[in-house]
C-alpha cells in the first residue's frame, strides 16, 4: 500500500477515535457537575467548562503550530494525543469543579489531534488527491462524533461517568499509538526561520488567500455555534411530549453527522476535479438555505428531512476550507497556518453559543435559524466575490520561482 493511503486510514481511526473520545465526555459534564455536588450556579459553571477549552485553544494553536513545523506534524500529533490520554483519564478522578476546570484549560492548551492530523494529510498527500483524503478525516471526525454520545451514555448508565472519562482516556491512547507506530511523515522539511508568533500574524497577513479563509472560517464555526444552544430543545419541543422525545433529538442531532459520513468523500473527490472554491461556495449557500428552510416546518419529520438535507451540503465546507489552507500556503508554514487555522475556528467556536443564547432569550427560537442562515450566505457572498484569491495555489509560485 502507498504510504500516504496507509497514512490516511491510519488517521481515519485515529481521528474517529479522538472524536469519538471528546463526544464521550463533553455532552456529560453538566450531569457530572451535580454528581460531584455542585448544585448552585451550574449553569456558570457548565459555561465555563465548555468556554474555557476554547479560550486556551485559541491561545495556544499559532504556537503549536510553530512547533509542528519546526519538529514535524507526527511528533504535534503523539504530544496531543497523549495530553487528551491525561486529561481524560484525570478527569475521571476529580473531586470538584476547580480541578475540572482546571483540564479543561488544560486540554484547550495542550490538545489538537484533529488539526494536526489534517494538516499532515494535507501535506504528505498527492496535490490531486487532497480534496478526498480531507473529506475522509472530515468523515471520521463526524463518524466519532455519532458514536461517542451513544457510547458515553451507555458506558455512564452501566457503570457511571467517571468509567467513561478514563474509557475515553483509552481511545486516546489507542489513537496515539496508532500514529507512533504506523503513520510515516514524508514530505517535511523543518522550518530554520526564526521568527515569533507575532511575526507568523504578519506573515498571515499578508497572504490575501489565506486570510480569506481564516475570516470564513471564524463565520462559518460562528454560525455553527450559533444554534448550538437553542437545537436540542427545539428538537424536543417539535417531538410533542411523546415519552420517546429526548431519544428523537439525539438522532435528529446526529443527522448532519451521518450525511457527512456518506457524503463528504464525494465532495472531496469533486473537489480534487473542479477545485475547492466552487465546493465552498456551493456548501455554504446549500447550507444557508438548509439551515433557513428547517423552521418551514412544524413537525418533526420535515425538521429531519432538512436537517438531513442540510448535511448534504454543509459537510463539503470545512474540508474545503481545510484544502484551502493547504493549497494557499508553502509547506514549510503549513503548520502555522493550520495553528491560525485552529484560532479562527475556536473563536468562532467562542463567539457563536454567546449570540446564539441571547438571541434565543429575547426572540422566538426560529429567530436563530434565520440569523445562522444570514449568517452562511454572507459567507457565501464572501467566497463568490472572492474566487479568484481562493483559487489561487501558492505552489504554482514556488514552482515559478524555481
Amino acid at each position: 500500500m502507498l504510504i500516504w493511503k496507509r497514512n490516511l486510514w491510519v488517521l481515519w481511526i485515529g481521528v474517529f477515535f479522538v472524536s469519538a473520545s471528546f463526544s464521550m465526555v463533553i455532552p456529560f459534564l453538566p450531569i457530572f457537575l451535580l454528581q460531584i455536588g455542585v448544585h448552585e450556579h451550574t449553569e456558570v459553571w457548565s459555561g465555563l467548562l465548555f468556554s474555557a477549552a476554547f479560550f486556551a485553544g485559541a491561545i495556544a494553536s499559532p504556537f503549536w503550530g510553530r512547533v509542528a513545523d519546526k519538529y514535524g506534524r507526527k511528533p504535534l500529533l503523539i504530544r496531543a494525543g497523549l495530553a487528551l490520554f491525561v486529561v481524560y483519564t484525570l478527569t475521571a478522578f476529580v473531586t470538584n469543579p476547580y480541578q475540572l476546570l482546571g483540564l479543561r484549560i488544560m486540554q484547550g492548551l495542550l490538545s489538537g489531534f484533529i488539526p494536526g492530523a489534517i494538516a499532515l494529510v494535507g501535506t504528505n498527500t498527492p496535490s490531486n488527491k487532497v480534496g478526498y483524503a480531507l473529506s475522509m478525516i472530515s468523515s471520521a471526525s463526524a463518524s466519532g462524533g455519532i458514536v461517542g454520545p451513544l457510547l458515553g451514555g451507555g458506558i455512564a448508565s452501566l457503570v457511571g461517568n467517571r468509567v467513561a472519562f478514563g474509557s475515553a482516556g483509552m481511545f486516546a491512547l489507542i489513537s496515539t499509538l496508532l500514529v507512533i507506530f504506523w503513520v510515516t511523515e514524508e514530505n517535511f522539511t523543518p522550518s530554520k526561520e526564526k521568527g515569533s508568533i507575532m511575526n507568523d500574524f504578519k506573515v498571515a497577513a499578508s497572504n490575501r488567500s489565506l486570510m480569506l479563509v481564516l475570516a470564513l472560517t471564524a463565520i462559518t464555526s460562528g454560525s455553527v455555534m450559533t444554534i448550538e444552544p437553542v437545537l436540542p430543545l427545539y428538537i424536543v419541543d417539535l417531538g410533542g411530549s411523546s415519552q420517546h422525545a429526548s431519544l428523537l433529538a439525539g438522532i435528529v442531532f446526529s443527522l448532519p453527522g451521518i450525511a457527512s459520513v456518506i457524503f463528504a468523500p464525494l465532495w472531496g473527490k469533486w473537489a480534487d476535479k473542479v477545485g475547492f472554491q466552487k465546493v465552498l461556495f456551493i456548501g455554504l449557500m446549500g447550507g444557508g438555505i438548509g439551515t433557513i428552510a428547517q423552521i418551514v416546518f412544524s413537525n418533526i419529520w420535515g425538521f429531519s428531512i432538512t436537517r438531513f438535507i442540510f448535511g448534504i451540503f454543509f459537510c463539503a465546507v470545512f474540508p474545503a476550507l481545510n484544502g484551502l489552507v493547504v493549497r494557499s500556503t508553502p509547506k514549510e508554514f503549513r503548520g502555522r497556518a493550520f495553528g491560525l487555522h485552529q484560532t479562527s475556528n475556536q473563536i468562532g467556536g467562542m463567539i457563536g453559543p454567546i449570540i446564539g443564547g441571547i438571541l434565543g432569550g429575547i426572540f422566538p427560537v426560529q429567530t436563530v435559524f434565520v440569523v445562522t442562515g444570514f449568517l452562511l450566505l454572507a459567507a457565501t457572498g464572501m467566497a463568490y466575490l472572492h474566487a479568484n484569491d481562493l483559487n489561487r495555489d501558492f505552489k504554482t509560485k514556488v514552482v515559478s520561482e524555481k
